[in-house]
């Protein structure tokens, strides 16, 4: 197992809470129970206070200009119909793109991607009610319904809040072993569904 690894979870104005704050805790509870040195960041356009969904105020560690290289990137949901569209975050995807062995999406973070170009023939899902829009938005992706995440390649998307949680221990059981992943659901109390 890997002791250095480093996630980044992209996070803006009205994300969506449960999309990160899951995510954030199944890969620091693996973290714990590895005894690695994972670094597990959040990342906003510019660092400092980010107001989430329901004015959930939280606190981003790096700029998209400033964090560590990173392993992982993954870019969760929420009211993304203005973010997903700023061309610097556009191009800072297609950058980490090219650098980042795994990108990831909870919910309508897949928008973002698609955005970007990144996932074209891709299968990817969304939250169900978001299946439709995207579809014909990106008609060159292939929207999945009826599945909690598909993966493709090094991309992985999932379905929407809670789904991200599912996604993210697969992700641990994938790069790290399924045993730990297992033992974090247990930890956190989780019934993961694979």
């Amino acid at each position: 197992m890997r002791s250095q690894f480093s996630i980044g979870i992209y996070i803006y104005e009205d994300a969506e809470v449960l999309d990160f704050a899951g995510p954030f805790e199944v890969f620091s509870t693996a973290k714990r129970l590895a005894d690695s040195d994972w670094q597990i960041n959040l990342i906003a356009n510019e660092k400092g206070l980010v107001e989430a969904r329901g004015h959930f105020p939280v606190y981003s560690h790096y700029s998209i200009s400033t964090h560590p290289k990173l392993d992982l990137l993954m870019v969760v949901g929420g009211d993304h119909t203005k973010e997903f569209q700023n061309p610097e975050t556009t191009q800072w995807l297609r950058e980490q793109d090219q650098i980042t062995e795994r990108t990831v999406t909870v919910c309508t973070g897949v928008f973002f991607l698609a955005s970007a170009g990144l996932i074209n023939g891709r299968h990817v899902t969304t939250h169900w009610e978001d299946q439709q829009e995207l579809q014909s938005r990106f008609p060159l992706i292939k929207v999945v319904s009826d599945c909690r995440y598909v993966t493709d390649g090094k991309y992985t998307t999932s379905g929407g809040i809670s789904a991200g949680i599912d996604m993210s221990l697969e992700i641990v059981a994938e790069l790290f072993g399924k045993e730990l992943a297992i033992k974090t659901a247990v930890q956190m109390e989780y019934r993961w569904e694979e």
